[in-house]
């Protein structure tokens, strides 16, 4: 891991655009880069292959994983975490307060101390759409997809596929981001992999003859 001219600890073939404001103590993996007027705060941990985009905000202490996008002016807040292949469009905030006050009840300005951040989990592949507001605490799950606009106030379990305000599972999706088809009783097919799914109590989970009929 090397320094780059701002002193952060950057991987090889990473690059940071000039009007970017990385802070020295953040991490950022080989291959990853910052576009123009990009904030990324101290001790955050960007991981390879990443794209942060102009105006995007990368709070203290967050972790990213590998291959991750964040679009233009999307915000993501402490202490938040994303896996690998996560993608948060344009102008999407992850919020990090559920009481959410500029002052204490004596009046006084509220500080760090004065409050606890509760960050966003988003799992593996899932995606959020640009415009959309996750709450403080929310887990998005894997290969989820959050629609544009969408304002999500609870869980969203693996593969769902929520829209609205407040948003609501509307259907199921794959790995491909492709609506999935209904394939007999509580089962899902992806129209564009092939992959199998089963439905169970509200949960659904890729079948073992996935592979198979996707070719891989």
């Amino acid at each position: 891991m090397r320094q780059d001219g701002n002193g952060q600890a950057a991987g090889p073939g990473s690059s940071v655009q000039a009007t970017a404001d990385v802070d020295e103590r953040a991490e950022l993996g080989d291959g990853t880069l910052v576009w123009h007027l990009a904030q990324v705060r101290e001790d955050a941990r960007i991981g390879r292959g990443c794209i942060i985009g102009r105006g995007a905000y990368v709070g203290p202490g967050v972790v990213l994983g590998d291959n991750v996008k964040l679009q233009n002016y999307a915000l993501v807040y402490e202490p938040a975490r994303l896996e690998n292949a996560v993608f948060i469009g344009p102008a999407a905030v992850l919020t990090n307060d559920t009481y959410p006050r500029s002052v204490g009840v004596t009046g006084q300005l509220k500080r760090a101390a004065d409050w606890q951040a509760e960050g966003v989990v988003v799992r593996e592949g899932a995606s959020v759409g640009a415009r959309a507001v996750i709450l403080a605490g929310v887990e998005i799950g894997r290969w989820a997809l959050v629609a544009a606009g969408a304002v999500v106030t609870r869980d969203v379990p693996d593969f769902g596929l929520v829209a609205g305000c407040p948003a609501r599972r509307i259907g199921w999706v794959g790995r491909a981001g492709v609506t999935l088809a209904p394939d007999g009783d509580s089962r899902w097919r992806c129209p564009e992999t092939g992959d199998l799914f089963t439905e169970t109590d509200g949960t659904l989970a890729m079948t073992g003859d996935s592979a198979a009929h996707s070719g891989r």
